[in-house]
């Protein structure tokens, strides 16, 4: 049976909630509540923080991760080796693997996978821009932290092949990471040793 709301303004607060990932009708039903039970200033806070997060929020431009700044911190900060490139899929991913504290470079990500049945290609992604980082000359290696799923090998094989003819190291972490895992889910212990255990990638797995 549907729910009956009280209010036309709580369903649409509820309706809005559970828009988000993870969130169903009931728990988007407790969040609304408990911002009804806060005082004004509280939610007022709330709501701003959500709006300026997406009006002021910015992408770095040389690694697309968010920051606040034209360039992130890990791309700004001169004690991180900017002769290896960490690629990962999302912004998660770069959250994760910092986590481990096993990885010292910095990152490219790329905003997805290659999934041609959600119609990503990949000119949808972040590629062009990583062979333009390595066409620069400075990059030594490149480690190719993607999910271990079959999106996540094309991806894998397609910047493989754009990065061949350059002469750098491309490695891809190790397979701890269980077949099928997306990254993100991954503990730090395991995904830290896949870091560092990363081996040579020659376009096979």
């Amino acid at each position: 049976m549907e729910q009956q709301y009280p209010s036309l303004l709580l369903e649409k607060a509820v309706e809005e909630f559970s828009k988000l990932p993870g969130i169903g009708r009931k728990t988007a039903m407790r969040l609304v509540l408990h911002l009804l039970r806060q005082d004004n200033a509280a939610v007022a806070s709330f709501a701003n923080a959500v709006t300026t997060l997406k009006r002021e929020i910015k992408y770095c431009k040389e690694c697309h991760n968010i920051s606040d700044t034209e360039v992130c911190q890990i791309c700004g900060n001169p004690s991180r080796d900017h002769a290896v490139i960490c690629v990962v899929e999302n912004i998660r991913d770069v959250m994760a693997i910092e986590a481990t504290q096993q990885f010292h470079g910095v990152y490219h990500v790329l905003g997805g996978i290659i999934s041609p049945m959600d119609g990503i290609g990949p000119g949808d992604l972040q590629i062009d821009s990583l062979v333009e980082r390595v066409k620069a000359g400075s990059t030594q290696e490149v480690i190719l932290a993607l999910s271990s799923t079959m999106e996540g090998d094309t991806t894998n094989f397609y910047i493989y092949r754009k990065l061949s003819p350059f002469n750098i190291r491309l490695s891809i972490i190790a397979r701890g990471i269980s077949v099928g895992d997306e990254l993100e889910y991954a503990d730090e212990v395991t995904l830290g040793r896949s870091i560092t255990n990363r081996i040579p990638f020659n376009g096979n797995l």
